[in-house]
């Protein structure tokens, strides 16, 4: 199994929708200006839109993992991938992971009664942690460059605000076209 991203083409419908709305969101109300971080998260919500990639890990049966717990040491991503590169693709994968669904879909993450980004304080720390390393082990030639990792890490909590923000778009969009 593969991690490597799909490539959307410029001209997907929701790649361009996504796109827009990450930079309008991120560039105006959240102030990161930061064209690479921006176009990675807009490829990134084009591609989590497939479930199975949202599930891409799976162990060595085929199961899919869904625990973060269970990543790291259960992931099986086939045997052409070399170790280093492997704990790369599972630490950026755990970083995507965390961001997407602290930053688009939290109510999934939080267990009754709980409504605050604080409660998600283990989530957000993995996945600064997680992009942290896979920037660590991130070669010169690799995808995304290991800049782009570390300015995920270092801007998460502002990251996982600028989805929730783009979730709203979004919604807001959606019911407005509805509505006409």
């Amino acid at each position: 199994m593969m991690l490597e991203p799909l490539q959307p083409g410029e001209n997907d419908p929701l790649h361009k929708l996504f796109r827009g709305l990450v930079e309008q969101v991120f560039q105006v109300d959240i102030g990161i200006c930061d064209t690479e971080v921006t176009d990675y998260l807009g490829r990134l919500l084009s591609e989590f839109v497939h479930v199975d990639r949202i599930y891409a890990l799976r162990t060595v049966d085929g199961e899919v993992i869904r625990e973060l717990s269970r990543m790291e040491a259960e992931a099986v991503l086939g045997p052409d991938i070399a170790p280093v590169q492997r704990r790369r693709l599972v630490y950026k994968y755990m970083g995507d992971f965390t961001l997407f669904w602290t930053g688009v879909y939290p109510e999934h993450l939080r267990p009754r009664g709980r409504r605050r980004l604080d409660d998600f304080g283990p989530f957000v720390q993995q996945g600064k942690r997680s992009y942290v390393i896979a920037s660590e082990l991130t070669g010169p030639e690799d995808l995304p460059p290991a800049a782009v990792l570390r300015a995920l890490s270092e801007n998460f909590e502002f990251c996982v605000h600028g989805l929730q923000l783009v979730r709203t778009s979004w919604e807001r969009a959606a019911r407005e076209h509805r509505e006409n």
